[in-house]
């Protein structure tokens, strides 16, 4: 079982924490306030620790990144030493809001996150995926009716793999995870959020995930 460091304690944070505790991994759960954490997700995290940011991204083997993805950047610039030599699994998606607050633009236009991420943290294995679907997909791949895809994007081979070992916890089966490539093309799966709020505006929060048909 891995040493994982989750960074952010939102929806999408504390969804992964629980589904990767319950799997049997050490879960820390990163934010800037560790008790209020702790209190305001007593009972939905059970067997998770909570920590601050610096610690957990110190302290884990594999991290994942689950804060805003405007920010994140910048968040995780600033962890680089924590950071060196680990796998760092990008599950973020940065855009900029239109005046409802749903995603209305890319950040990085013609660029991605991920790769602004590998590029900051040269010495960190960066894996972008489950970006292209509701939080709680993430978690209950089978809750859809339509399989969902789970895409990888990333430039070691090796943590790839480890990714798709972890998915596997996560309720992914193997024929359902699409290895797109190195991690520039990551600007293809991030550049799919876009399609994001017009369904929502058009259906409500229902799960769902931009997938692969075959």
């Amino acid at each position: 079982m891995s040493n994982i460091g989750i960074l952010g304690a939102g929806r999408v944070g504390t969804n992964l924490a629980g589904k990767l505790a319950a799997a049997g991994h050490h879960i820390t759960l990163g934010s800037q306030n560790p008790e209020s954490t702790a209190t305001r997700t007593t009972g939905l995290v059970p067997h998770v620790a909570f920590a601050d940011q610096h610690t957990t991204a110190r302290t884990a083997d594999i991290v994942i990144n689950a804060t805003p993805g405007g920010s994140s950047l910048e968040r995780l610039a600033d962890l680089r030493a924590e950071l060196d030599g680990k796998i760092l699994i990008d599950v973020s998606n940065a855009t900029r809001d239109a005046a409802d607050g749903l995603p209305g633009d890319l950040c990085y236009p013609g660029s991605s996150l991920a790769e602004k991420l590998q590029t900051a943290l040269p010495g960190t294995h960066v894996v972008k995926t489950l970006n292209t679907m509701v939080f709680t997909v993430m978690t209950a791949p089978e809750t859809l009716a339509t399989p969902p895809t789970a895409y990888l994007s990333g430039d070691d081979e090796l943590a790839k793999r480890t990714v798709t070992g972890l998915l596997g916890d996560l309720g992914w089966k193997p024929e359902r995870i699409e290895d797109l490539g190195d991690i520039t093309t990551a600007r293809a799966t991030e550049a799919m959020i876009l399609v994001v709020p017009h369904i929502l505006r058009r259906h409500g929060f229902k799960p769902f995930a931009v997938s692969l048909a075959r």
